[in-house]
């Protein structure tokens, strides 16, 4: 294959990563090339974290985090709505590959609690709204994201979540406190719902 052909291929890899008011996000029916590529172990000078498990005993989780802000329909959350209930809080961007290969395990297990005593909240790294409105809509996920533009809800997660590490899924107590991590893709969905189950028997 000549030099120009692979250029031409990686200008069109690295275009589908873009999202914007004006492009359609492939959804979770079809194929994601991004996602795809990612999944063939192709991160294309992606940082992110490995996928590894952290669970926090009881005794060790510290304080609760607090936090406030605004969501992608603009209204407004804060860590005071989700008091008494388990949280599950997802941090993620349109245009990341695992993040995008993560997306429909995540709303799969999403509904899945959404009965249980868990609630999901994305916190939305890097997007404006509208982009994060168009990934909701294509992957058919229905919980909210923060839009984090001005880093609060990274700054109230501080030393919960290491720079770059996107996604990162925390699991966070009925007293807000983060009883476990997956740093990096949800590679297997049955482990961060038993993460989630047993989160939720704590009080039980």
């Amino acid at each position: 294959m000549s030099a120009h052909r692979v250029s031409r291929r990686s200008l069109r890899l690295a275009l589908v990563g873009l999202v914007s008011l004006g492009l359609v996000l492939t959804g979770c029916s079809g194929s994601d090339p991004l996602a795809d590529q990612y999944r063939e172990g192709s991160g294309k000078g992606y940082i992110a974290g490995d996928g590894s498990v952290t669970e926090i005993a009881a005794d060790d989780r510290g304080e609760s985090v607090v936090f406030d802000g605004t969501l992608e329909d603009g209204s407004t959350v804060s860590s005071a709505d989700y008091a008494g209930e388990v949280l599950v809080v997802n941090f993620w961007y349109a245009s990341c590959a695992p993040c995008r290969a993560e997306a429909p395990d995540l709303k799969k297990i999403s509904e899945e609690f959404a009965d249980q005593g868990a609630s999901f909240l994305g916190v939305n790294v890097r997007d404006q709204a509208a982009s994060a409105i168009a990934f909701n809509q294509s992957y058919e996920i229905s919980y909210p994201s923060v839009m984090d533009d001005d880093g609060g809800m990274q700054l109230a997660f501080s030393g919960k979540i290491p720079p770059n590490a996107v996604p990162t899924t925390l699991v966070l107590d009925s007293s807000g406190r983060v009883a476990a991590r997956i740093l990096g893709q949800v590679n297997s969905p049955s482990i961060l719902a038993t993460l989630i189950k047993d989160t939720i028997a704590e009080d039980g």
